[in-house]
């Protein structure tokens, strides 16, 4: 491997700044450059950003670059989904019946300055910000930037650029617009705009909920989450449509009004947030929407990643742990075909396509999931059994949930496809009251797995037809 091959990586947020220290691991020559300021000398704007779930997928790749332990202490472990119903009732719904098996509540920017840090420490990587991107030549591997502060343009150049630069990439704007270039490439909006809101710590540092959860408000159309944080708040997320229905954020627009909405669809939740008509009309409104693309490797010099390639919706908690899994399946082709980009690039966006495309459908899934089944008493009952098979039988079953979050050697294509059809087993099964209560647990697995290898069996014939 030429170790002088000289990168430019533009955006520097969490999928840059990982891609950057792992092929500065690698003595690549790594320039990494971000048009917002440097996030470890700035404050933070409120509301910008979802809280993050990190898990198996995203521990995966900071361990290939050595920093599992140094993340450990930004994490804390939600076990499972808390539902608070409109009676302010509470019941806990865990991720897996694996006890060991838990996902993780992460600050962004904590994540986010642990990856700049570790990258600016190698000698080979050079970080840059305020340097907004403009314009790509794709073809001489060039980009012109534009500093935030003085406005003079700057110039770099390199062997091979990588757009990591988010749902709104410049890059793939750039190539969308070149007529050499033949881009598919979407967006699909939601109906649906979220909103940052804050549940803050007890005059002790304590928290005010149950820190080892994941909060959920289901209330069919909209939703309210919690996730906690290590100073004893809670990050809120109010899901709510932007314009129609019942209730939405355009209605939403005095004091008033969105007191009576949370006193009447939130009441505990509105109790424990003493700043929320303050922080509701001060924090922005943030758009949900999912884009797909292809290709993503632009004449063998260029690679989009992560949210450039396939923004998703946050609702299976694995935006990050997707882009991150980006990173590890790029390495793994680098370890492969040493040298080699044009296969490199090639047989990355031939395997993590299928891939980014299947998390984006599941993460649709679970958004009507989260807001309408979790408080239905089918679902409640399916998630049980599954609880309990995983409990009893954790070689022989997985739920959908855990082979999305919890098994990384599954690919999200696999894990979609069986996780669905496990789901359809299960719930016909439980609305054809075939699995009886004479029946003992093994029988019922028995019964589901055959169920499920019999809707996988049609699904492909049909497929082939």
């Amino acid at each position: 491997m030429n170790q002088k091959e000289n990168i430019l990586i533009i955006g520097a947020g969490l999928c840059g700044s990982l891609l950057a220290l792992r092929l500065g691991q690698r003595g690549y020559q790594v320039k990494l450059v971000e048009k917002r300021p440097d996030l470890r000398k700035v404050e933070q704007d409120a509301g910008r950003s979802i809280n993050l779930a990190f898990s198996d997928r995203g521990v995966r790749a900071l361990q290939m670059v050595g920093l599992e332990n140094e993340v450990k202490k930004l994490c804390l472990p939600m076990l499972g989904r808390m539902i608070h119903d409109n009676q302010g009732n509470t019941f806990m719904s865990p991720y897996s019946g694996k006890n060991e098996k838990y996902i993780n509540s992460i600050s962004r920017p904590g994540l986010n300055m642990l990856l700049l840090d570790a990258a600016e420490k190698l000698p080979n990587v050079q970080l840059i910000f305020n340097q907004s991107c403009e314009s790509v030549d794709l073809k001489n591997t060039m980009a012109t930037f534009t500093d935030y502060h003085t406005k003079e343009k700057t110039t770099h150049t390199a062997n091979y650029i990588f757009g990591t630069d988010g749902a709104g990439s410049v890059i793939r704007n750039n190539v969308f617009n070149n007529k050499l270039i033949r881009l598919s490439f979407s967006i699909d909006w939601l109906t649906h705009s979220y909103k940052e809101l804050t549940i803050p710590a007890l005059e002790n540092g304590g928290f005010k909920a149950d820190s080892k959860a994941l909060h959920i408000w289901p209330r069919g159309e909209n939703m309210l989450i919690a996730l906690p944080n290590l100073d004893g708040s809670f990050t809120v997320t109010l899901f709510l449509s932007h314009e129609t229905g019942a209730d939405s954020f355009q209605k939403l627009d005095s004091p008033e009004k969105v007191l009576e909405y949370f006193e009447r669809e939130y009441p505990d939740a509105k109790a424990l947030m003493p700043n929320l008509v303050e922080e509701f009309f001060e924090n922005p409104t943030g758009p949900l929407g999912t884009v797909k693309c292809y290709p993503w490797s632009i004449f063998n010099k260029t690679l989009l990643l992560g949210d450039a390639a396939h923004a998703i919706v946050p609702f299976y908690g694995q935006g990050m742990n997707a882009s991150f899994e980006d990173v590890v399946v790029l390495d793994k082709y680098i370890e492969k075909y040493e040298g080699d980009w044009k296969t490199i690039f090639s047989e990355f966006q031939k395997e993590r396509k299928i891939d980014a495309d299947a998390i984006a459908d599941l993460a649709i899934d679970n958004f009507y999931e989260m807001k309408e089944h979790t408080a239905n008493p089918l679902f409640q009952e399916k998630r049980k059994l599954e609880i309990a098979f995983e409990e009893n039988y954790p070689e022989r079953y997985n739920s959908k949930y855990s082979l999305v979050t919890f098994n990384d050697n599954i690919p999200y294509s696999v894990a979609m496809r069986r996780g669905r059809a496990q789901d359809k087993a299960i719930l016909n099964l439980l609305d054809d009251n075939k699995l009886i209560s004479e029946m003992n647990l093994e029988e019922k697995l028995e019964l589901v797995l055959n169920e499920t290898k019999n809707i996988l069996h049609d699904d492909n014939v049909a497929k082939n037809l």
